[in-house]
């Protein structure tokens, strides 16, 4: 079969998965039998979410101080840990967006190529990717030293115009046309990644996104199923 030269680009965190999923993991690491519990981790901890938390700090800063927390962890634990929070997590109402993720299942059905894109490692990713068929992964992935530890050092952060480099290669790799591919994304700084592609698509209702979809005429997506409307109260007179 001639390899598709469509692919469909998907952001992952909040807009496939209702949660950021490197948050989320690191709660599970922290409270796990966890083998690079050295003194020096607390630090790396506290110095990650004190940038987390601080606005003004650049994402790929805040990318980098997370992966600084897992220095001298072992990849294979971290991978084996990743398995066992998507089997967890998946249990868990309203985990994954169902309108994106029905999407992403008709893109591959029509035969388009599926990819993940995200500043989020393949420790959390590569489970869901398998969960939904996805073809590649284009990641932040973590440098690992020739015993199989995790330095705490990355490449470049796949977040921002990381996201744009990434997606470039992979197309250059896997023979796909940019123009004629779609992209999935729910914050701001995706748009290097959506103005890439051909057919952008702007998942959910972030005000700076929605307004530069709608200045430039952009497809939009729901992403979190919208909550049951309030019943109106009984009228006067009106038994309930």
């Amino acid at each position: 079969m001639t390899p598709s030269r469509v692919a469909a680009f998907f952001d992952v965190d909040e807009t496939l998965i209702a949660v950021k999923s490197m948050f989320d993991f690191l709660d599970l690491y922290l409270d796990g039998p966890v083998s690079g519990h050295e003194p020096g981790l607390a630090a790396r901890v506290a110095e990650f979410r004190l940038l987390a938390r601080d606005e003004r700090v650049p994402r790929e800063e805040v990318n980098r101080a997370y992966y600084r927390v897992y220095a001298g962890e072992r990849a294979d634990t971290l991978a084996e840990l990743g398995r066992t929070w998507f089997r967890r997590r998946r249990r868990s109402p309203g985990f994954v967006l169902a309108p994106v993720v029905a999407t992403l299942v008709r893109h591959r059905l029509a035969g388009h190529r599926i990819v993940l894109v995200s500043g989020s490692m393949p420790a959390c990713l590569d489970p869901l990717a398998t969960a939904l068929g996805a073809h590649d992964v284009a990641c932040t992935r973590p440098a690992v030293d020739g015993a199989g530890l995790l330095t705490g050092e990355i490449g470049a952060p796949v977040i921002g115009e990381g996201k744009r480099r990434a997606v470039r290669a992979v197309a250059a790799d896997r023979g796909v046309s940019l123009p004629l591919s779609f992209g999935y994304a729910d914050h701001p700084s995706d748009l290097p990644m959506l103005t890439l592609l051909g057919h952008p698509v702007v998942v959910g209702a972030q005000p700076e996104l929605v307004a530069h979809a709608d200045r430039h005429g952009w497809s939009r997506h729901p992403g979190r199923p919208a909550p049951p409307p309030v019943p109106a109260p009984p009228r006067s007179g009106v038994a309930a």
